[in-house]
This record gives structure tokens, sequence and C-alpha cells, in this order.
């Protein structure tokens, strides 16, 4: 999550108003605005971000460690994020071991050598991944398609990501589901993961985009003569026919995350 997102969503569950923050860190409304949404034009200041951490009760130096990180170049930010991952889970693993969750005996099956990018087979190393960052870039209407804006796919940043082990893509991205028409498979609130690199057979449950209008859907998609069969996983649900010149891109399920 955004370090304005964060901010805003921590001033609204102080019932906090723009105006009674801004009064009391001593910066205008409309500078707190723009950070809240990501238009400020540099990065706020660490004494600006002192102050928010203060009134928002945020921890000391919480805001200004998440500043810092957003400032980074994209590929350095990704690979400290995928050595911080790896760090806690080796960080839980030893707590589970000290707090006798784990037995120090079964060490061996609870983390595999691949895992830690151990020497195995004659030598070779595999190394240790964390998993690619894939941006979520919007809901997607699990529905017939509607008007929404998906960030122009495809989209160098994202509100949220989510981390997916075992994909190398780097065009990948993500949706969250909207509605009921993909149950009992995929559920509102389930995250999606798309790659354009996979290929795409009929029958496959696919994100679709269209033109004239612009539209999307998430759907089964079926390859007939005519053009294309959007079929419902939700039987409640109708198939919809639409030609082909009005597809201007398919991308195949790879991955889903379960919303419990």
């Amino acid at each position: 999550m955004a370090l304005g997102q964060i901010i805003r969503r921590r001033r609204i569950e102080l019932n906090l108003t723009l105006d009674e923050v801004a009064a009391k860190i001593g910066f205008s409304k409309p500078y707190v605005s723009t950070v809240e949404t990501g238009k400020v034009k540099n990065p706020p200041s660490d004494n600006f971000l002192k102050r928010l951490e203060e009134v928002l009760q945020f921890e000391k130096g919480l805001l200004q460690h998440i500043a810092h990180l957003e400032r980074l170049p994209a590929d350095i930010r990704r690979d400290y994020e995928a050595i911080d991952a790896e760090n806690r889970k080796f960080r839980q693993l030893i707590k589970n071991i000290v707090e006798k969750k784990t037995d120090p005996g079964s060490i061996g099956g609870v983390v595999s050598l691949e895992e830690l990018g151990l020497d195995i087979e004659e030598g070779a190393k595999r190394p240790v991944t964390a998993g690619q960052l894939v941006p979520v870039i919007n809901k997607v209407a699990a529905g017939y398609p509607v008007d929404f804006d998906d960030l122009g796919y495809p989209a160098g940043f994202a509100d949220d990501y989510v981390r997916c082990p075992d994909l190398h893509d780097p065009n990948a991205f993500a949706v969250r589901v909207v509605g009921d028409s993909m149950e009992p498979k995929f559920n509102e609130g389930d995250i999606v993961v798309f790659s354009p690199a996979a290929d795409v057979h009929s029958g496959d449950d696919c994100f679709v985009r269209f033109t004239m209008p612009h539209e999307t859907t998430f759907k089964r998609v079926y390859f007939e003569d005519s053009g294309l069969r959007l079929q419902p996983r939700n039987q409640n649900y109708a198939p919809r026919f639409v030609e082909g010149d009005r597809v201007n891109g398919i991308y195949r399920a790879v991955i889903r995350y379960e919303k419990l």
C-alpha cells in the first residue's frame, strides 16, 4: 500500500479531518491532501512525516521508512523487499523454534535446501527467491463487461501489489474479483493473477479487453468461428458472444488468491 493511502486510512480511523490534521502539524490542507492522493511533486520531508507520525499515532519512524523506500529505484526496491520477505520468514521460523512450536529435529522438513539456496546435486546452487511483485491494477467485474479504468495495462504502478512465487512474467498483473458470475471457482474479493506470456486455449479463464467502446471482463473464453463466447462459470448467467475485431487483449489466469 502506498504512503498516501496509509496516511489517509489512519486519519479516517481516528476520525480526523484534513483541516484538523493540517492544523495540528502546521502544514496547509491542500498539501496534506496532495500527499494522501500521491500527487505531491516532491517526496514529503522527514519533518512533515515526523509530525504526522505523532498526530496519527504511528510508530516512530514508520512513515519516514516507507517514504525512503518509495524514493528508491523500482529495481532496488524489489530486491530489498525480496530480501526482507526472506528475513521475515526465517525470523518467524527461529521464533517458532524458541517458543517450541517447531521441533528442531524437523527443521530439515520445514526449510528445504532449495529455499535456502544451498549447494545441492553436485554443487548446483539454486537462488533464494521471495517471488515476483505483481501490481493489482483495479477491480474487474465478474459479470458482463462494464466500463472501468484498468490503469492502461500494462501498468507500471499500482495502489497494491501481491507477491507471486514461481512467476516469471514481468508483465503479469492482478485484479480483484467483483460479482458472482465466476463462482464457485472465483469468488468476490479473490485476487486473480494474469500472465500475458501464458498461452491461451479455448476454455481458459481469462481477462479480456475490448475496444469500441473500451470494456474489460473476466470469463471463460471459447474461440468460435464467429468470434468469442464469454462463458460465466455461474450457471445462473448466460454466455455472451463477441465479435473478434472488438478484442484487443486476452490474458490467461495463472494464480488465484482466495479471500478467507
